[in-house]
């Protein structure tokens, strides 16, 4: 199966080692990654480490989104099975690419591959009640808030509640 992605104005790549450098311009980010479940990196060295623990490594998949006509990364969405039907994403744009519909864009995307060529039953994501973009998004994405849990991560920012997000196949196939 071949794991690039395209959109209208988006292609989505498997994420590669070599992308810290255009992605700090996110995980260095501190207001960006306030809600993000590590602190901000403090240069791209650790960036590249980070990657280095992860790209093709554990059970999510992740790809690097960057403009069709450009391969440099502006984010990426994950997804990572927790059980048979049952995946987990999430996702990350740099700041400089907000406004556009980019995240949108991207997470529909993989939401197609893993409910329409896929065949997965369930998508679900968490984020912190504060995130008003992420909520924002996965709302217009058709999900469900389906939970909060309280005290359920331990941050850079500390402990932090979860709103839990659901979305069905069946709800994705009516759109």
């Amino acid at each position: 199966m071949n794991d690039t992605l395209a959109s209208a104005r988006l292609r989505l790549r498997p994420q590669r080692i070599d992308d810290a450098e255009a992605l700090h311009a996110a995980y260095g980010d501190v207001d960006l990654m306030r809600y993000w479940s590590h602190a901000p990196h403090a240069d791209v060295a650790e960036t590249r480490a980070y990657l280095s623990e992860r790209v093709g490594k554990g059970d999510w998949r992740t790809w690097s989104v960057t403009l069709a006509s450009d391969d440099t990364a502006v984010g990426l969405v994950a997804a990572g099975t927790k059980r048979p039907g049952v995946i987990e994403i999430g996702y990350l744009l740099a700041r400089a690419y907000w406004g556009h519909g980019y995240a949108r864009e991207a997470v529909s995307r993989v939401l197609d591959r893993l409910f329409r060529e896929e065949g997965a039953r369930r998508v679900f994501a968490d984020t912190d009640p504060e995130n008003e973009g992420s909520n924002r998004l996965l709302k217009a994405l058709g999900f469900t808030l389906e939970g909060h849990l309280r005290a359920d991560w331990e941050t850079h920012i500390g402990v932090r509640d979860t709103h839990l997000w659901g979305l069905l196949a069946s709800e994705w196939s009516t759109r």
